[in-house]
């Protein structure tokens, strides 16, 4: 994408707050999915010695779908993002997107990571400039996108607040506004919410449901939290412990709109979050203990 004409930002703040979305499902003669693994094993080697991350995954994400991927600790989820993103290559196999294999650094993706990557220097508008001003977008097309993204995310009236000025809230609805300015293809998103309390979490979820709906866009969003990947996702990928292997991928069933704070009382969400929780629960207790 790099040198592509950056669109203007195609998400409707209002619209999406209530509209239902629907994953591109394929069908016979329909294209291929966005994302594709294929046989994926990766390893890493440090000090002589190799650890064995993923072994032989294969999976597809189609566009526009809400993908979580969960499971223990060390299990590779990081690294399954990381692959999308081209920043690590896989020892064997092939990862896919938009039917082009991924073989360096893939600019048709944002990465929302847990850890504050926000500039401390930077006002809440010059941070999420920087993507733009990578891409050397002009100036006053600059300054539009960014004021329109500082409405999307409620910001508001805080343009020209620091980073410590701000709660651990708002800092996350700059990070968001900033991986989204650009406008990607694909989300990913690595525990985004996990430094927040209880409360802030559901209304960061609910805030990315509503800008995610009808916008499009693909997520994959990594998560230690079954009850978090039920509650967003269109499917919940589980993978065992390392050297991991795809457990379960299970299809939620739940109907989108979804109000965050309520979805987690239907029947359905309790029968997915059983299945979720005995697919892995050998392998998280395995890994306590240890």
């Amino acid at each position: 994408m790099t040198g592509a004409t950056l669109m203007p930002i195609p998400f409707d703040s209002v619209a999406a707050a209530s509209a239902t979305h629907t994953p591109v499902v394929e069908t016979a003669g329909a294209p291929r999915p966005l994302i594709e693994f294929r046989h994926v094993q990766k390893s890493f080697e440090s000090h002589g010695q190799s650890t064995h991350v993923l072994d032989d995954i294969s999976f597809s994400v189609e566009r526009g779908e809400f993908l979580a991927i969960v499971g223990p600790s060390g299990s590779g989820k990081s690294t399954v993002l990381n692959l999308v993103a081209g920043h690590v290559q896989p020892s064997s196999g092939e990862i896919m997107y938009d039917n082009k294999p991924v073989t360096a650094v893939n600019n048709a993706v944002s990465y929302l990571t847990q850890d504050d990557s926000l500039l401390p220097w930077r006002t809440v508008a010059n941070n999420i400039a920087v993507p733009l001003e990578i891409r050397r977008v002009p100036e006053p097309e600059r300054k539009e996108r960014v004021a329109a993204m500082v409405r999307m995310v409620g910001l508001t009236g805080f343009e020209n607040h620091y980073p410590r000025q701000l709660s651990g809230g708002m800092r996350k609805r700059m990070m968001l506004a900033r991986s989204l300015i650009y406008d990607p293809d694909t989300m990913l998103m690595d525990e985004p919410f996990g430094p927040l309390d209880a409360q802030l979490r559901l209304v960061m979820q609910a805030e990315l449901l509503r800008l995610w709906s009808n916008s499009g866009k693909t997520i994959i969003f990594v998560t230690h939290d079954i009850v978090e990947a039920v509650s967003l996702a269109d499917r919940v990928i589980v993978l065992s412990a390392r050297p991991s292997r795809i457990k379960l991928i299970e299809t939620i069933v739940l109907a989108r709109p979804r109000d965050i704070h309520t979805v987690r009382f239907a029947r359905e969400f309790e029968e997915h979050y059983l299945r979720l929780w005995k697919s892995i629960e050998v392998d998280v207790m395995r890994g306590a203990l240890q």
